[in-house]
């Protein structure tokens, strides 16, 4: 399923399909793009070990019940790619997503030496949970005021004594360690598994898993996350999309550090951080700003990264964004529909994405009628709430609370936008090469291809740009606070590399900031307890998302706002809301069929989370039943990949728990073909 690793021997089967007008897929193959801007020089032979750093700054693990599991993307621009092609293990089994982490050897001048394997490596990582111990989400509080922050009180508040909050609300995983090469393999040694307990001080105390380490058989570190269960030892109702008193989830996050050993002188290696968050569920189909772009901004602010010369790379810097536009569609009906409320172009045809990447003055009229389609982070001004609303993209944003705030309409990051700007103006090189999703090519088709003075970098950012980069309220990974400075090692410490989250002392996990979190107190602290925006601990980033998690990821899907159609939606690009399903996309394919009927079905899209909220026969269904509802079905909900079809590939929803027969199987060889 991944286009750059898929042979056109997998469309052979359609040879028997008719071409004659069916809809055309997109020709936007996945790319590996590695930012230079990140890269290293080589050292010279010889050179002497000075310093070593974990890789990537800050890896993502994605819970799944399945015991199966794959690695996190390490190619920035490629998808992960299970071994077998499939991201379920059957139809009601999420694969888990493991983070492998690397250490790389640097010399005095830091100079890449290269990387670190064997036994050399002591492996430590804290996963701690402490949501329920954690202050309750209204609205992100750094938007000032264009959308106020609005305090929030404790969850869980009927436990008052630190003490208490402690013992009942914190699920701590500990700290473990790993060392070897190989070591735990089968995943069955409790010696590395993360346990803590929720309600610990109650006859009803749950123990709950919090994932296991692992190392390959290079002495690599793997974080395996865990299963994805949500539960109430107290039987708790739903009542809150982020907040919900009595419950716990899995979701953790923590330190990742290691002493590495190189000819007798060990080395503390300079730590990263891992968190382990919910699946995405269109993994080929990357979001329109990802949380690399979001720091990335940041550093470009801050001085820490530089700005790319001029002209800029279409391949490098433009096309990562048109291509998110264009396979938007396959997620969302608003943008299936985008050409008739908004004449962005056929974004299927080969001949108008030559001509985008065309910058000669003869397409400066088109360039700046697109530009024009894009939401300008810039215009917020009182009537930007309406002068920006039918923009691309047409997602919400952070300040939905706030109606008529040009912030309820999903922001760029300035440096996303600039690069359109620069493309607007005709400041970049045509390096597009033409090729479509039918002929992929993959400058770097694995991580062994990668030059390894950029091997650091295009870690972090393989990482990164799967999380939705926007509409944090609070988001559906991880939220606001990755876009403030405060956040990151290199606010303290002027030697520290961009991205690596600063790691905080605190004497317990429970951070208590008093009754009420306000802007005041998240960026100031209380008292003697240092702020949250700050150096972090075990546990303090997933804190801030919704519990449990389901609830919030599935109930904001899409929202009906002043203006109903099109319907905003929150991130299609992770948790997809209206899909292809795969018995439209069989029956397309079907030849006995008229081209009339099979176009239909192509071209029709359904809820992707259709059936879940009990609307139907003997219905009783509600928003709270929908929600809640998801808590134990969330896993049989489909992944949307990339499928051959007659006119070029297409994004299908597989696996489906609906779907109860599946009528293909995957080839190592070959990709997806009928079984």
């Amino acid at each position: 399923m991944s286009d750059a690793s898929s042979p056109k021997s997998r469309r052979q089967f359609l040879g028997m399909a008719s071409s004659a007008a069916l809809i055309a897929g997109a020709p936007w193959p996945a790319r590996a793009n590695i930012d230079p801007s990140h890269a290293y020089t080589s050292a010279d032979a010889g050179a002497a070990v000075a310093k070593v750093r974990i890789y990537p700054a800050l890896g993502i693990c994605r819970v799944g019940g399945a015991d199966s599991w794959f690695y996190a993307p390490e190619v920035p621009g490629l998808p992960p790619m299970p071994a077998d092609g499939l991201f379920k293990d059957g139809l009601e089994k999420v694969k888990k997503q493991v983070q492998r982490f690397r250490v790389y050897a640097f010399d005095a001048e830091d100079n890449i030496i290269g990387e670190v394997t064997g036994d050399s490596i002591s492996w430590g990582v804290h996963l701690a949970n402490t949501k329920a111990n954690w202050y309750g989400f209204n609205n992100p509080l750094d938007n000032g005021d264009l959308a106020p922050g609005l305090p929030s009180q404790k969850r869980n508040q009927y436990f008052v004594s630190d003490a208490d909050r402690e013992e009942n609300l914190i699920i701590d995983g500990g700290l473990l360690g790993i060392t070897g090469q190989g070591t735990n393999a089968a995943g069955t040694d409790p010696a590395y598994q993360f346990e803590g307990t929720f309600w610990g001080g109650q006859p009803t105390a749950q123990q709950v898993g919090l994932g296991q380490l692992r190392t390959d058989d290079a002495g690599r570190l793997m974080v395996v996350p865990p299963d994805g269960v949500s539960n109430s030892p107290s039987g708790a109702a739903i009542t809150s999309f982020a907040d919900n008193n009595a419950w716990h989830d899995d979701w953790c996050d923590g330190p990742v550090t290691a002493d590495v050993t190189i000819d007798g002188q060990t080395f503390v290696a300079e730590p990263s951080w891992v968190a382990c968050v919910g699946p995405n569920f269109a993994p080929e189909i990357p979001p329109i700003t990802t949380m690399y772009d979001v720091i990335e901004d940041m550093n470009m602010q801050a001085g820490w990264s530089q700005l790319p010369q001029l002209p800029l790379s279409f391949m490098k810097y433009i096309y990562p964004t048109f291509r998110r536009v264009a396979l938007m569609e396959w997620v969302t009906q608003a943008a299936n529909l985008r050409q008739g409320w908004l004449a962005i172009g056929d974004l299927s045809d080969p001949d108008y994405v030559a001509q985008l990447a065309d910058p000669s003055p003869e397409n400066a009229a088109l360039r700046a009628q697109i530009f024009d389609l894009f939401r300008d982070p810039y215009n917020l001004s009182d009537e930007a709430y309406l002068e920006e609303r039918l923009k691309i993209p047409y997602m919400l944003g952070d300040g939905v609370n706030y109606d008529g705030s040009p912030l309820q309409w999903f922001q760029f990051p300035k440096l996303q936008y600039e690069y359109l700007r620069v493309w607007a103006a005709g400041d970049f090189v045509n390096d597009y090469d033409g090729q479509t999703a039918e002929d992929p090519v993959a400058e770097y088709p694995s991580f062994e291809d990668i030059p390894l003075e950029f091997q650091p970098g295009a870690l972090t950012q393989a990482a990164l740009e799967p999380l939705s980069g926007g509409a944090f309220h609070p988001g559906v990974e991880l939220t606001y606070y990755l876009r403030l400075r405060q956040m990151y090692a290199r606010d303290y410490d002027p030697t520290a590399e961009p991205f690596r989250i600063a790691h905080g002392n605190r004497s317990s996990l429970n951070q208590n900031l008093g009754r009420l979190l306000t802007p005041a107190v998240a960026f100031d602290g209380f008292g003697d307890t240092p702020p949250p925006i700050g150096p972090q601990m075990a546990g303090d980033l997933t804190r801030w998302m919704g519990l449990p998690w389901q609830c919030d990821a599935f109930s904001c899907q899409q929202v009906l706002m002043q203006q109903n159609y099109p319907t905003a939606v929150w991130w299609p690009a992770l948790l997809p809301i209206d899909v292809l399903p795969e018995p439209y996309y069989t029956a397309g394919l079907d030849a006995g069929l008229s081209d009339e009927t099979r176009e239909k079905f192509f071209a029709n899209r359904v809820s992707w989370s259709r059936g879940v909220a009990g609307i139907g026969y003997h219905a009783n269904g509600s928003y709270w039943d929908g929600i809640t509802n998801m808590i134990t079905v969330w896993e049989r909900m489909g992944f949307v990949v990339r499928m051959p079809a007659p006119q070029g590939d297409v994004f299908v929803e597989m696996q489906h728990a609906d779907n109860m027969e599946t009528r293909f199987d995957w080839h190592p060889d070959q990709g997806m073909l009928p079984n």
